[in-house]
Protein backbone atom coordinates (compact mmCIF):
# COMPACT_ATOMS: atom_id res chain seq x y z
CA UNK A 1 0.00 0.00 0.00
CA UNK A 2 1.17 3.55 -0.68
CA UNK A 3 -0.15 7.02 0.03
CA UNK A 4 0.52 10.27 -1.81
CA UNK A 5 -1.12 13.03 0.25
CA UNK A 6 -0.07 16.61 0.93
CA UNK A 7 -1.61 19.09 3.35
CA UNK A 8 -0.58 22.74 3.14
CA UNK A 9 -1.69 25.72 5.19
CA UNK A 10 -0.16 28.90 3.84
CA UNK A 11 -0.56 32.18 2.01
CA UNK A 12 -0.66 33.03 -1.67
CA UNK A 13 2.44 34.78 -2.95
CA UNK A 14 0.61 36.37 -5.88
CA UNK A 15 -2.87 36.63 -7.37
CA UNK A 16 -4.12 33.48 -9.14
CA UNK A 17 -3.48 33.46 -12.86
CA UNK A 18 -6.30 33.58 -15.39
CA UNK A 19 -7.74 30.03 -15.74
CA UNK A 20 -6.45 28.07 -18.73
CA UNK A 21 -9.15 26.25 -20.68
CA UNK A 22 -8.26 22.69 -21.71
CA UNK A 23 -9.89 19.53 -23.03
CA UNK A 24 -11.42 18.44 -26.30
CA UNK A 25 -14.53 20.58 -25.80
CA UNK A 26 -12.83 23.34 -23.79
CA UNK A 27 -14.62 22.10 -20.67
CA UNK A 28 -11.67 21.80 -18.26
CA UNK A 29 -10.25 24.77 -16.41
CA UNK A 30 -6.97 24.92 -14.50
CA UNK A 31 -5.42 27.61 -12.30
CA UNK A 32 -1.98 27.54 -10.71
CA UNK A 33 -1.37 29.32 -7.42
CA UNK A 34 1.83 29.85 -5.47
CA UNK A 35 1.50 29.01 -1.75
CA UNK A 36 4.11 29.86 0.89
CA UNK A 37 4.50 27.82 4.06
CA UNK A 38 6.77 29.03 6.85
CA UNK A 39 8.49 27.52 9.84
CA UNK A 40 9.96 29.69 12.58
CA UNK A 41 12.73 28.37 14.81
CA UNK A 42 15.46 29.59 17.13
CA UNK A 43 19.03 29.28 15.89
CA UNK A 44 20.98 27.30 18.53
CA UNK A 45 24.26 29.08 17.76
CA UNK A 46 23.11 32.71 17.67
CA UNK A 47 19.87 32.49 19.63
CA UNK A 48 18.02 34.56 17.05
CA UNK A 49 14.64 33.62 15.60
CA UNK A 50 14.72 32.58 11.97
CA UNK A 51 12.02 31.73 9.47
CA UNK A 52 12.31 29.25 6.61
CA UNK A 53 9.77 29.71 3.83
CA UNK A 54 8.98 27.06 1.23
CA UNK A 55 7.08 27.86 -1.97
CA UNK A 56 4.64 25.35 -3.46
CA UNK A 57 3.10 25.37 -6.92
CA UNK A 58 -0.52 24.23 -6.53
CA UNK A 59 -2.69 23.27 -9.49
CA UNK A 60 -6.49 23.59 -9.13
CA UNK A 61 -8.91 22.09 -11.65
CA UNK A 62 -12.47 22.85 -12.76
CA UNK A 63 -14.68 24.13 -9.89
CA UNK A 64 -11.70 24.63 -7.58
CA UNK A 65 -10.05 26.70 -10.33
CA UNK A 66 -13.15 28.86 -10.63
CA UNK A 67 -13.32 29.43 -6.86
CA UNK A 68 -9.61 30.21 -6.60
CA UNK A 69 -9.75 32.75 -9.42
CA UNK A 70 -12.86 34.42 -8.02
CA UNK A 71 -12.05 34.52 -4.30
CA UNK A 72 -8.28 34.35 -3.81
CA UNK A 73 -5.73 37.14 -4.03
CA UNK A 74 -2.14 37.71 -2.98
CA UNK A 75 -1.82 37.13 0.78
CA UNK A 76 -4.98 34.99 1.07
CA UNK A 77 -4.67 32.14 3.58
CA UNK A 78 -5.60 28.70 2.31
CA UNK A 79 -5.77 25.08 3.43
CA UNK A 80 -4.96 22.74 0.54
CA UNK A 81 -5.14 18.95 0.33
CA UNK A 82 -3.77 17.17 -2.69
CA UNK A 83 -1.03 14.98 -4.03
CA UNK A 84 2.51 15.49 -5.26
CA UNK A 85 3.02 15.36 -9.00
CA UNK A 86 6.36 15.39 -10.79
CA UNK A 87 6.44 16.85 -14.26
CA UNK A 88 9.21 16.65 -16.82
CA UNK A 89 9.69 18.86 -19.85
CA UNK A 90 12.31 20.10 -22.26
CA UNK A 91 12.93 23.85 -22.18
CA UNK A 92 13.59 26.06 -25.20
CA UNK A 93 17.33 25.38 -24.94
CA UNK A 94 16.70 21.63 -25.19
CA UNK A 95 17.54 20.94 -21.53
CA UNK A 96 15.48 18.34 -19.67
CA UNK A 97 13.78 19.91 -16.63
CA UNK A 98 11.88 18.46 -13.69
CA UNK A 99 9.44 20.24 -11.40
CA UNK A 100 7.17 19.38 -8.53
CA UNK A 101 3.61 20.60 -8.12
CA UNK A 102 0.68 19.83 -5.88
CA UNK A 103 -2.55 18.79 -7.59
CA UNK A 104 -5.25 19.96 -5.17
CA UNK A 105 -8.43 17.99 -4.55
CA UNK A 106 -9.63 20.12 -1.63
CA UNK A 107 -9.36 23.84 -0.99
CA UNK A 108 -10.47 25.76 2.08
CA UNK A 109 -10.31 29.55 2.10
CA UNK A 110 -9.10 30.65 5.52
CA UNK A 111 -9.25 34.38 4.87
CA UNK A 112 -6.47 36.94 4.82
CA UNK A 113 -5.21 39.84 6.86
CA UNK A 114 -7.48 42.10 4.83
CA UNK A 115 -10.67 40.02 5.13
CA UNK A 116 -13.26 40.32 7.87
CA UNK A 117 -13.87 36.58 8.27
CA UNK A 118 -13.11 33.18 6.87
CA UNK A 119 -14.63 31.48 3.87
CA UNK A 120 -14.59 27.84 2.89
CA UNK A 121 -15.12 25.63 -0.11
CA UNK A 122 -15.75 21.93 -0.14
CA UNK A 123 -14.23 19.36 -2.48
CA UNK A 124 -16.74 20.27 -5.17
CA UNK A 125 -15.48 23.84 -5.10
CA UNK A 126 -18.77 25.45 -4.14
CA UNK A 127 -18.53 29.14 -3.31
CA UNK A 128 -18.44 30.21 0.33
CA UNK A 129 -21.66 29.69 2.28
CA UNK A 130 -22.69 28.65 5.77
CA UNK A 131 -20.79 25.36 5.52
CA UNK A 132 -19.19 25.76 8.95
CA UNK A 133 -21.74 23.38 10.49
CA UNK A 134 -21.66 20.95 7.55
CA UNK A 135 -17.91 20.60 6.98
CA UNK A 136 -15.72 19.58 9.92
CA UNK A 137 -12.33 21.13 10.42
CA UNK A 138 -9.99 19.16 8.07
CA UNK A 139 -7.38 18.27 10.70
CA UNK A 140 -8.99 19.51 13.88
CA UNK A 141 -6.00 21.76 14.50
CA UNK A 142 -6.48 24.28 11.70
CA UNK A 143 -7.87 27.42 13.24
CA UNK A 144 -9.65 29.89 11.04
CA UNK A 145 -8.64 33.02 12.91
CA UNK A 146 -6.96 36.02 11.40
CA UNK A 147 -5.26 36.84 14.72
CA UNK A 148 -2.87 33.87 14.44
CA UNK A 149 -1.30 34.99 11.18
CA UNK A 150 1.26 37.44 12.56
CA UNK A 151 4.16 35.02 12.00
CA UNK A 152 3.35 34.56 8.28
CA UNK A 153 5.71 36.13 5.73
CA UNK A 154 3.06 38.50 4.31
Amino acid sequence: MSVNKVILVGNLGRDPEQPRVLGQNNTRRVVTISVATSETYQDNKTGERKTDTEWHRVELWDNLADVAFKYLKKGSSVYVEGKIRTERWTDQAGIERTGIKIRANNLTLLGSRNSAGSNETNQGGQPPSDQHSQQPDPKGDVEQKNNDQDDLPF
